[in-house]
């Protein structure tokens, strides 16, 4: 195999598929990138066994190919290039000459018939959402899917479509968070809805390689695995199997008390109390709501911190307390100019969504304390 790429382009493909590499993998061969060249130019595939993500890149292809390279000491070769383009040529024994300027070197490889074939999709329900939209949606939900393995279909993330809309929900406990985009979908004839849960280290890492562009990024899910399609990459992985948690069941139907203040006079509020709140023992923020007040505090040994700030009730006044950490994260991924809270008791969830239309809400638990 021989072949002649841009170095930058190299880099950006090893880079994506490089992100499906396992700190430790189950088999010595998946520590590699599989590199196949033909006259359609190379492909670059990265596994750890369950999630694979493949890259396709224009070269010139002098001699058709396998090989299989030590994936993260060749992604860093190549990002010491020069620069310009670089020629790889890979011997019978698997040895890759690497040429790029002045710069030579050997890699050796290993024997691509060892390395898994990519489980393709090849009959399901496709999906299609625009890609800087799908990446945006995920970073609003992944700070909620559970790490606890205990659980481990709350490790993933719910991903649910109708004909009218596609919500991604994540829940580990202590908060859910539902991301929405609406828009015509084509389901299979007598699907009314489709599930899927999707591992929640797959979603990172797709949120991270998905681009900023309204180009569609196509997934085609069946039983047991989601292959996506966008730009240049393929992404495949396993579903999580089991029925996730009927989250319906948890959101209040109904409200006693509901709150709208400035969103970034909260947020700061609440990062400024949590600098004092990370001193205490229990990390709690107190919330109380009276009138036109929103009050802000939170105690230490060291010290306290108390911050009013200009509110709009409607119904019952409130006192709630809240683990800093969770309303925080919550709060830091909305963007609207105002916040609008929901609440019904002070041992009861805080369900945070927009003043109007749907496309995202939030649900806190309270942390009970006794005065």
């Amino acid at each position: 195999m021989q072949f002649t790429v841009n170095v930058q382009e190299l880099l950006e493909g090893l880079n994506t598929v490089t992100r499906a590499l396992a700190a430790r993998p189950p088999k010595q061969i998946l520590e590699g990138v599989l590199i196949e060249a033909d006259e359609n130019g190379i492909v670059l595939t990265c596994s750890d066994g369950s999630l694979t993500i493949e890259s396709t890149l224009a070269a010139d292809v002098r001699e058709e190919g396998r090989a299989v390279l030590p994936g993260k000491l060749f992604t860093e070769l190549c990002r010491k290039l020069p620069g310009g383009e670089v020629t790889i040529k890979v011997s019978d024994n698997y040895t890759a000459s690497i040429r790029c300027m002045s710069f030579k070197s050997n890699l050796a490889g290993m024997n691509p018939m060892e390395y898994p074939e990519m489980a393709s999709v090849d009959a399901g329900s496709l999906v299609k959402i625009p890609q800087k939209q799908l990446k945006e949606m995920i970073s609003r939900v992944v700070f909620a899917i559970a790490t606890d393995e205990s659980r481990q279909i709350l490790t993933g993330c719910l991903l649910e479509v109708s004909r009218e809309e596609a919500r991604l929900v994540a829940l580990d406990g202590f908060r859910l968070a539902i991301q929405k985009v609406v828009q015509p979908f084509e389901l299979p004839e007598g699907t009314e809805t489709l599930k899927a849960v999707v591992p929640g280290r797959v979603l990172n890492e797709l949120s991270k390689i998905l681009a900023d562009e309204d180009e569609f990024c196509s997934m085609l899910i069946d039983k047991t695995r989601m292959q996506a399609n966008f730009g240049s990459t393929r992404l495949s992985t396993v579903l999580l199997a089991g029925e996730y948690i009927d989250y319906r069941r948890i959101l209040p139907l109904s409200f006693k008390t509901v709150v709208k203040a400035d969103r970034v006079g909260v947020q700061n509020a609440i990062d400024r109390a949590s600098l004092m709140a990370r001193e205490g023992k229990n990390n709690l923020i107190r919330m109380s709501m009276n009138g036109s007040t929103l009050s802000i505090t939170s105690n230490a040994e060291l010290g306290d911190v108390l911050e009013e700030l200009d509110a709009q009730l409607s119904g019952d006044p409130i006192e709630i307390a809240f683990n800093a950490k969770y309303i925080t994260d919550v709060i830091r991924n909305i963007t609207d100019d105002e916040l609008c809270m929901h609440f019904n008791s002070n041992v009861s969830p805080c369900v945070v969504s927009p003043i109007d239309g749907e496309q995202y809400l939030y649900l806190i638990l309270p942390v009970r304390v006794f005065s």
